[in-house]
């Protein structure tokens, strides 16, 4: 198993706290190899097997009709008073499944934790049922530092590119060839379409939905709108109504595919409603439904870059200052820090370009360029520009 220390450590920090720790998160990223991991460390910590409660939800072994089935199965286990951890990994799977979690989490000695593939288990009824009582720890495929640990291998910008043309989910690293890699791909994006979206979702037109898929992925780091997507699939005679997109998109960012995005008027300081951006939680899922021509090395890695600013903790926005943009806004309890993406600046005109938006920011907060260029750090009056692959693997 790949050694995932951050989501190990943030599971050991909640240990026996009074919450239902929630894990989240795309499928097959590797939450249920978080739970082996967790799980080993409990039986290092002298928890016997017989108060460590583990169920795969999606494991034939385990099919339940409704939350009751589910609760008795768990609470006939607990036998005496000593404390129980008890695991229901892609818990989704059985209807009204809160209830069950809710009943289990009021147990004085039982610590709970659930796996799930869909933003939606944190809505709606749980929310309501367990607000205030539940910790979310939000699980994405390896990062770059995570791929470079585990293939222990030197040269950063070889393995960069072996990192965004292999995926980064980590049962691809078993993999040989591009091929057998599209072909699982393929698969993960077909459960997720049928199981997560289509089933639940009750849609009825899968090729719609597959092309919006397509648009987005070909449109990664592009400010984008609801109309704009139904204008471009109406002109390719495809009609769609803006509301048909919207649920689409909701859908999609629901199920991790993608993340949403939104703007902030950094002068104006107001958030803004309007063409926001798609990230792509693997960026090579793109291949197994547009192949690997014309591809966007710059936009790649922005979205690199903000996939682990969100493993970093930040909140992530789209900065807006004149009529320039600043690739992200992101803050968190120490404040709040700018960052530009550019595959290279070596040109004079595209580094004054990267520049100009930062340059036109009046404040004294931190302020970034982040490219592939093999040059020192340099520093513009005050905006720092280094290596991107120095920042991801936080040299």
């Amino acid at each position: 198993m790949i050694e995932r220390a951050e989501y190990l450590e943030k599971l050991k920090k909640w240990k026996d706290k009074d919450l239902i720790k929630v894990i989240t998160g795309i499928r097959r990223c590797g939450k249920s190899t978080i739970f082996d991991l967790f799980i080993d460390y409990l039986k290092s910590c002298g928890i016997n097997d017989e108060h460590i409660i583990s169920v795969n939800l999606e494991s034939p072994e385990y099919k339940f009709n409704d939350y009751m089935e589910l609760y008795n199965y768990v609470n006939e286990k607990i036998t005496d008073n000593d404390e129980y951890y008890v695991f229901l990994d892609e818990v989704q799977n059985v209807f009204e499944f809160q209830k069950a979690v809710d009943g289990l989490y009021i147990k004085k000695n039982v610590d709970v934790y659930i796996t799930g593939s869909n933003a939606y288990l944190l809505s709606g009824e749980l929310a309501t049922l367990l607000s205030g009582r539940y910790i979310e720890i939000k699980v994405l495929p390896l990062s770059f530092k995570e791929y470079k640990d585990y293939l222990n291998v030197e040269g950063d910008e070889k393995l960069y590119l072996k990192y965004v043309n292999n995926s980064s989910f980590p049962y691809a690293l078993k993999l040989d060839s591009e091929d057998e890699i599209d072909a699982y791909l393929d698969s993960i994006y077909n459960t997720i379409i049928v199981k997560d979206i289509v089933t639940r979702k009750k849609i009825a037109d899968t090729n719609m939905l597959k092309s919006v898929t397509e648009f987005l992925f070909s449109s990664i780091g592009s400010a984008m709108s609801v109309k704009k997507i139904a204008d471009t699939m109406t002109s390719k005679g495809r009609s769609i109504s803006v509301h048909t997109v919207d649920s689409y998109l909701e859908s999609l960012t629901e199920s991790f595919i993608f993340n949403k995005v939104s703007r902030y008027d950094i002068k104006g300081k107001q958030y803004l409603e309007t063409n926001e951006k798609y990230y792509a939680t693997d960026v090579t899922m793109r291949y197994a439904l547009l192949g690997r021509k014309n591809l966007d090395v710059g936009h790649i890695l922005e979205n690199v870059v903000y996939l682990e600013l969100i493993r970093r903790g930040y909140k992530v926005y789209i900065g807006k200052v004149d009529d320039n943009e600043v690739d992200f806004v992101v803050e968190n309890k120490d404040g709040r820090t700018y960052f530009q993406v550019a595959y290279t600046t070596r040109d004079e005109n595209t580094l004054l370009r990267e520049l100009t938006p930062l340059q036109k920011i009046n404040d004294h907060y931190p302020k970034y360029i982040l490219t592939m260029d093999l040059d020192p750090k340099t520093d513009y009056d005050g905006i720092v520009k280094m290596n991107v692959l120095d920042w991801l693997l936080d040299k």
